[in-house]
Order: structure tokens, then sequence, then C-alpha cells
């Protein structure tokens, strides 16, 4: 991993993706709890839910790293360091 990639915070559309993914999620489980879905239909359901709750996890984890790197300061010029000791 470059410098660049290591102090550039999440990028904003993994908000955008947590949201749809978490909406998603919700809307699988609330079908699943219904009752209505075949076994097989289940078993895909919730294959598709890990993924849609690996795929949250994953944004939560970014905008905890953006969070983080937001709280430790900036420099002078608008960047965020990670260190705001060093100059």
């Amino acid at each position: 991993m470059s410098k660049t990639e290591s102090n550039s915070p999440a990028q904003p559309g993994a908000i955008a993706d947590f949201e749809k993914s978490l909406d998603e999620l919700e809307s699988l489980v609330a079908r699943m709890e219904h009752g209505e879905l075949t076994l097989e239909d289940s078993v895909k359901a919730f294959e598709r839910g890990m993924l849609l709750y690996q795929n949250c996890q994953q944004a939560l984890n970014e905008a905890e790293l953006r969070v983080d790197l937001l709280l430790k300061g900036n420099d002078p010029s608008g960047r965020v360091r990670l260190d705001p000791e060093t100059p």
C-alpha cells in the first residue's frame, strides 16, 4: 500500500453503499422471518445476507478509520495527518 493510500479517508460512496446494503439486508431478513421462502430460497437469501453483512462491516470499518484520522488532527494545509505530534 502506498503512503497516499494509507492516509486517504474512506470514500464517501462507502456510506451510501452501507445504507444500500443495510436496506437490502433488512429486506432479506424480513422475507426470511415471514417464513414464505422455500428452503433453497432461504439458503440463497442467507448467503446473500452474509455478503451484505460483510459489505456493511467493511463500510463501518472504513468509516471508523476515517473518524480516527479526523480526530487525530489536520496539518496546516488541511490534509489529515496520522500523527498530530509530527510537524
